[in-house]
């Protein structure tokens, strides 16, 4: 029995140590290639605007990790025709296009929800693609399925008004992770291919997880087989999602040798908190963001994400020459350029009520982020009266909420604070680009 113990005990340390090397591996990995995207590209004078007189020449609409959330999935269909039939620009939505993850666990009957969905929702006239996500993955027939209930391979290309569009769902390898090699091949393949008739206009590409190093949240949510595929491509325009990570977050657009962009999420945002991914703050299933994406054919484009539950654009972004590489804005170091520490307004006020169960809500009045920026998280800690710190926290922002609501909130427990006294909260708000404002207290009495 002690050998059996001593061999089992072995066999946990040696697993233990490997996914910790491979964390070890990853945040190293991580810190050196954010070290190469902060000093890549230069610094523009401002960030550029959509002109008036910009005229699509295309639009679509892209959205991921829909996760059974078929009446979301119905509503952004119903949504964007709504939009845009009636546009005085230009009419219509030339396609939709579904990143993965529709399903949980990539059985039958989750294909079959999602595709009566798509069928009862989407205009015959309308383009309709999907790729595979990692959840359809966890089934071995996932080939067999996709084809039997959505009628082309999981990797297609399809030209819409003179724009190409080259959907991948790759082949799953050893695991859900990993694309084979002959899939990669394809893609590349089918990007070169592309570019050789695209003219001025950007080559669109759509796939479930991101490159990793790009947008907001693909340091650990991401693949690395994707970047080399893409380095150099300056006409694409890649498309991901993967990580629920918020589009409104400035960094979920990217700009390298090519362009990232994720999508958000239609079901439970993540986020990150002190650099460690895997958080679900409050109402982090209050998500149902998409993307619409309109271009010319002189290499313009406009991407815009829309909430749902707002019923708002609530982001905008606009590249004016997609082939003009030494001009790329969306550069990590360029946006980080543009923004501003958050500031506090000269009214602030906190308070502390109890919550249906028994604890603590403290809220206290948000500060303001720069144009097109937002406050990440705030570092708060609470003192007595006899300015002894009892309580400290990197609290996340609920700007991934699109809402007006003007002060922010955070529970503690029942036994930290006692009714009737007055404490302070010191509050310092961090932005998107680990900017911070100057902390400001606050007084309020339980």
């Amino acid at each position: 029995m002690k050998k059996i113990l001593k061999a089992i005990g072995k066999t946990i340390g040696i697993i233990l140590g490997t996914v910790l090397s491979v964390l070890v591996i990853c945040c190293v990995a991580t810190l050196g290639w954010g070290a190469v995207q902060a000093s890549r590209g230069s610094v523009t004078e401002a960030m550029p605007e959509t002109p008036a007189d910009f005229k699509p020449a295309v639009r679509f609409v892209a959205f991921t990790d829909t996760h059974n959330e078929n009446e979301n999935v119905a509503d952004a269909i119903d949504t964007a025709y709504a939009l845009f039939d009636n546009d005085s620009v230009y009419q219509g939505v030339d396609a939709f296009f579904g990143l993965g993850d529709f399903s949980s666990i990539g059985t039958e009957p989750d294909y079959e929800a999602y595709a009566d969905t798509l069928r009862e929702h989407i205009r015959e006239e309308t383009v309709c693609i999907n790729v595979l996500g990692n959840h359809e993955f966890k089934t071995d027939n996932y080939n067999e399925l996709f084809k039997k209930h959505f009628g082309y391979d999981p990797n297609t290309v399809t030209e819409i008004n003179g724009f190409t569009f080259i959907a991948f769902s790759g082949e799953r390898s050893l695991t859900e992770w990993t694309f084979t090699p002959g899939s990669l091949k394809w893609l590349s393949d089918e990007i070169h291919k592309a570019e050789k008739t695209a003219g001025d206009r950007p080559v669109f590409v759509f796939q479930h997880p991101h490159p990793f190093g790009t947008v907001y949240g693909s340091s650990i949510w991401c693949t690395p087989q994707l970047n080399p595929v893409f380095a150099g491509h300056n006409k694409v325009i890649n498309f991901s999602g993967h990580s629920h990570f918020p589009m409104n977050d400035p960094r979920s657009i990217n700009q390298t040798t090519y362009t990232s962009v994720g999508v958000g999420a239609m079901a439970r945002f993540e986020l990150d908190k002190d650099y460690i991914v895997g958080q679900h703050p409050e109402r982090y299933e209050d998500a149902a963001q998409f993307c619409v994406v309109e271009a010319d054919n002189d290499g313009s484009v406009r991407i815009r994400g829309y909430d749902l539950l707002s019923d708002t654009f609530f982001c905008e972004y606009y590249i004016d020459d997609i082939n003009n590489e030494s001009a790329y804005a969306y550069t990590y170091k360029n946006m980080k350029a543009h923004d501003k520490a958050p500031v506090f307004g000269s009214e602030v006020s906190a308070s502390a009520v109890t919550d249906d169960n028994g604890d603590y809500r403290v809220s206290f009045t948000h500060a303001k982020a720069a144009d097109g920026y937002i406050v990440h998280e705030y570092k708060v800690s609470i003192s007595d009266e006899s300015g002894k710190e009892i309580y400290k926290d990197n609290v996340i922002s609920d700007y991934y909420i699109v809402d007006k609501i003007d002060t922010m909130g955070f529970t503690v427990a029942k036994d930290l604070l006692e009714k009737g006294r007055t404490y302070s909260l010191t509050v310092t708000a961090e932005s998107a680009y680990h900017l911070y404002s100057e902390p400001i207290t606050m007084s309020f009495t339980v």
